[in-house]
């Protein structure tokens, strides 16, 4: 089982940046999806979910009405289109997955990513 997230780098304050993360090992059908954010020093912190069906989201009201989680069950990918985006949203993000329902609660995430890097400059 293994998440590959990608997508991550160097963007300027006020663009656009799209991440992805690649399934391999397991049928995303009955998994929900979770991506979460981590900067030095700092916690895990969730950001957006997604249901199984990906019918359903839920985000974190920083990014509420900047990101957009969805998935594409036949591609076994998940992607975070992330606009507007602001110098504190610069950290590594992770993807995860667990069976059935989502969570915001990263302990309750069966498989995670690697994660990827972004780095939103002033």
């Amino acid at each position: 089982v293994q998440l590959q997230a990608s997508g991550g780098g160097l963007v300027q304050a006020g663009k656009s940046l799209s991440l992805s993360c690649v399934a391999s090992g397991f049928t995303l059908d009955y998994h929900a999806f979770g991506w979460f954010r981590q900067t030095p020093g700092k916690e895990r912190e969730w950001v957006s979910c997604i249901n199984m069906n990906g019918d359903v989201t839920s985000y974190s009201d920083s990014v509420e009405g900047r990101f957009t989680a969805s998935r594409d069950n036949t591609k076994n990918t998940l992607y975070l289109q992330m606009n507007s985006l602001k110098p504190e949203d610069t950290a590594v993000y992770f993807c995860a997955a667990r069976y059935g329902v989502f969570t915001f609660r990263p302990v309750q995430y069966d498989y995670w990513g690697q994660g990827t890097l972004v780095t939103v400059s002033s």
